[in-house]
């Protein structure tokens, strides 16, 4: 049966095909303007397969869009939902709904390349995720913040003469270009490595510290060196998922 792997974020569509191993085929991604399905996307599918697997933070208008546009192509349509317990992870949260899917399964993720080990997942997109979990699977939590790109579109809306992008980091900037980079920068950089620290003395150990999302690349030079980037986690989380009994 072929199957195929949707992630619909705030501003791309990434998406692959689940082989028969159960790992990712080439992954896709399509940048996308918050309103619409992208142009041109419909050219990365095959015109005909028999099962979706989606998960989705995006407006509802533009996941429903992505739905009927799965249903055409589809017998056989699942969305992936946050649950108390999946495998050996277990979910703090006591109202588990509540835990975003992308968080989850970016755990699941984290969990199947490492079965043996902690892991702080750490997600960069539209906001910066941080989740812990141990090496027996329970989660113990995480943070939520806003990642150093919506910072700076947040305060170029209030301050139209403070620049949304540019600039380059530095311990202490001398334009505001670079000021502006650098406290947005610093400020993610710092909460990782706040995280990091506290995942150690919480669990004596610390955790291999696994990056994912769009944002990560902007921040290569800022961040733990160690840091194992996996652009794909929640797609890879979204395979597990997709594979688990009914």
């Amino acid at each position: 049966m072929s199957t195929w792997l949707f992630d619909l974020g705030n501003t791309r569509l990434k998406l692959a095909p689940l082989r028969d191993d159960g790992r990712l085929g080439e992954v896709v991604a399509i940048a996308h303007d918050g309103a619409r399905l992208p142009d041109g996307w419909d050219a990365a599918l095959p015109a005909r397969f028999d099962a979706a697997a989606l998960t989705s933070v995006a407006a509802p208008a533009l996941r429903v869009a992505l739905l009927d546009t799965l249903a055409a192509r589809c017998g056989r349509m699942s969305i992936a939902r946050t649950a108390a317990r999946c495998g050996d992870l277990r979910i703090a949260y006591a109202d588990p709904p509540t835990l975003g899917a992308d968080r989850f399964l970016a755990m699941l993720g984290a969990r199947a390349r490492h079965p043996q080990a902690a892991t702080l997942a750490v997600g960069i997109g539209t906001a910066l995720t941080i989740d812990l979990v141990d090496a027996d699977g329970r989660h113990h939590g995480g943070r939520i913040a806003p990642s150093p790109a919506l910072m700076r579109e947040a305060l170029h809306a209030r301050a139209a003469q403070l620049p949304d992008s540019g600039g380059a980091f530095h311990d202490f900037a001398d334009t505001t270009p670079d000021a502006l980079r650098s406290g947005c920068d610093g400020a993610a950089a710092a909460l990782v490595a706040q995280a990091l620290r506290d995942a150690e003395t919480r669990l004596g150990a610390v955790p291999r510290l696994l990056l994912h999302g769009g944002g990560v690349d902007a921040l290569a030079d800022v961040l733990p060196p160690d840091g194992e980037r996996v652009p794909s986690l929640v797609l890879e989380g979204l395979a597990v998922w997709a594979r688990m009994p009914a």
